[in-house]
C-alpha cells in the first residue's frame, strides 16, 4: 500500500483528555491528520470502516469493546488498515494479544508524547512498533519457545531422529533397515518408541511433527 502524503488517523480513547493530548502532538506534523475521534469500541470500528481513515490508534481498554476486539474486527473487515494499540499497560500478554490481533504497533501512554509520532510513521511504511521493553519481551518469548522445541527434540535419542526423518520423507521399515543397518524388527520398534513419545498416532502426525521441527522440507 503507498504512503499517503497526509496520514489520516483515527483517534479512539474513552477519556477526552487523551484524545485531545494526542490530537494536540499528531497535528502538530505535517504529514498526519486527526481526521476522527471515538470514545468507544463500537463507535471506533464503525468510523474506521470508512475509508477515510488510513491509520486507527486504539486505546485497549474501551467500554462496549476494547480495543483489541476493535483491532480484530478492523482486520477482519478492512485489512488495509493500519492499527496501532495504546495502552498504560506494560504488559507481555496484552502485547502478545496486540500483535495477534493485527496491530502494527503497541505504544504506552507514558511515553506516547515521544513514541506516538514515531509509531504512526513505521505503522503506514508496514514496520513494526514496539517500546523497548516490548522488544525485550519478544526476544525472551522467541527464546523460551526455542528452548521448549530443543526439549521436544531432545526426547528422542539421535537414532529415533534419524528414524523419524527417514519416516517423514516416506520410506517403508524396510526401506530405513536396509539405509541404517538394522532389521525391521528393531525400526518398528523405534517407530513405535517415537510415536509414544510424542503421543502421536501416524506417519501423518510424524510428518508434519518434522516438518515443524525442520528436519524435513514441506
Amino acid at each position: 500500500m503507498p504512503i499517503p502524503t497526509v496520514t489520516r488517523v483515527l483517534v479512539a480513547d474513552d477519556h477526552e483528555i487523551v484524545r485531545k493530548g494526542l490530537k494536540l502532538v499528531l497535528t502538530a506534523e505535517p504529514d498526519l491528520d486527526v481526521v476522527a475521534e471515538a470514545a468507544d469500541g463500537e463507535e471506533a470500528v464503525k468510523r474506521a470502516l470508512q475509508d477515510d481513515v488510513d491509520l486507527a490508534i486504539l486505546d485497549i481498554s474501551m467500554p462496549r469493546k476494547t480495543g483489541l476486539q476493535a483491532a480484530h474486527e478492523l482486520g477482519q473487515r478492512r485489512p488495509e488498515l493500519r492499527i496501532l494499540i495504546l495502552s498504560m499497560y506494560d504488559n507481555e500478554q496484552f502485547l502478545f494479544e496486540a500483535l495477534k490481533a493485527g496491530a502494527s504497533g503497541y505504544v504506552l501512554k507514558s511515553g506516547a508524547d515521544d513514541d506516538i509520532v514515531t509509531a504512526c510513521r513505521a505503522a503506514m511504511r508496514g514496520e513494526p512498533f514496539l517500546y523497548p521493553a516490548a522488544v525485550h519481551a519478544l526476544i525472551r518469548d522467541v527464546i523460551t519457545r526455542a528452548g521448549e522445541r530443543s526439549e521436544e527434540l531432545e526426547l528422542l535419542t539421535p537414532r529415533e531422529l534419524e528414524v523419524l526423518k527417514l519416516i517423514a520423507e516416506g520410506h517403508t521399515s524396510k526401506e530405513i533397515a536396509t539405509m541404517l543397518v538394522l532389521s525391521i524388527k528393531t525400526v518398528e520398534s523405534h517407530r513405535a518408541n517415537i510415536l509414544g513419545k510424542l503421543g502421536m498416532r501416524d506417519r501423518v502426525d510424524l510428518t508434519r511433527y518434522a516438518i515443524r521441527r525442520g528436519l524435513i522440507e514441506p
